[in-house]
């Protein structure tokens, strides 16, 4: 071996020189480069990360997008409800001021005549039929309410007479009723008669008003009122107004066809005289 070494130093010397060299020239050529089995795996990974942080951001994206469609979601969910809140409070409100309406033109309107207790009440359910015409009000005996007490609208116009009663509702037999019979008087003339509800006439919201004084002369549009008389209901009630005049089926007497002054269709709230005194 030390022969070895001894007879060719020079060359093994010469050779690491070389080799230094080759390692510096390519160092310099390559610097910052990766070398080629790096660059291989390089070529071979970037793809499958590129992919792999695609799909990691594609889905992130995905993610953010559901969380803000469900805050939309719960946002709008909230701004529904607020709606119908406040569409609900401005109902109330209208119907606040409906009723002070009522209640300020019944106070005006309200005959001098006499005096009386009333109780305010809510519509509740309708009844029209070829028997029958009555409404169905959301206050009973609990607020006063009985029997034959007269029901009116805002303006004092006859709406009919409590047929039956609950604690907490009534049933009023509308004018326009076939059971309705009170007594009548002729605004115009002062006549007499006799307010009547009629089967045939019921299915038009019509009734009669019969027992006609001797020559009276009726002229369509003529007011009908309560006469009073017999102390059960108040007078003055209007009633409502002559449409026409007919002669009954045996032709020997005549009947007036009344038309109600009140909106027996549209009435939404109607005021019961619990009862009332006549002003001497």
């Amino acid at each position: 071996m030390k022969d070895f070494f001894r007879h060719n130093g020079i060359l093994i010397l010469i050779a690491a020189i070389l080799l230094a060299l080759v390692t510096a020239v390519v160092s310099m050529l390559f610097g910052g480069v990766a070398d080629p089995l790096s660059n291989l795996v390089g070529i071979v990974t970037t793809p499958v990360r590129n992919g792999i942080t695609a799909v990691t951001n594609w889905a992130e994206e995905k993610y953010n997008d559901a969380f803000e469609l469900e805050q939309m979601k719960e946002e709008l969910a909230g701004l529904k409800q607020r709606n119908a809140e406040l569409e609900a409070q401005a109902r109330e409100a209208e119907a606040a001021l409906q009723e002070n309406e009522r209640l300020r033109n019944l106070l005006e309107l309200q005959p001098k005549e006499w005096s009386c207790d009333k109780a305010a009440a809510m519509v509740t359910a309708r009844s029209t039929s070829n028997w029958e015409s009555t409404l169905t009000i959301g206050k009973g005996s609990a607020a006063g309410i009985a029997v034959d007490d007269c029901v009116v609208d805002e303006y004092w116009n006859l709406v009919g007479v409590v047929a039956e009663v609950g604690e907490n509702w009534a049933t009023v037999r509308t004018l326009v009723d076939s059971d309705t019979e009170m007594g009548g008087q002729l605004a115009r003339t002062g006549g007499a008669a006799i307010l009547e509800g009629d089967f045939a006439l019921m299915g038009e919201g019509r009734l009669k008003l019969t027992y006609l004084p001797e020559n009276s002369e009726l002229i369509a549009g003529d007011l009908v009122t309560t006469s009073g008389r017999g102390g059960v209901y108040p007078a003055g009630l209007v009633a409502g107004h002559v449409e026409e005049v007919r002669t009954d089926a045996s032709g020997m007497t005549r009947y007036a066809v009344i038309a109600p002054e009140t909106d027996l269709d549209g009435l939404q709230q109607v005021f019961v005289i619990t009862d009332f005194t006549v002003n001497e």
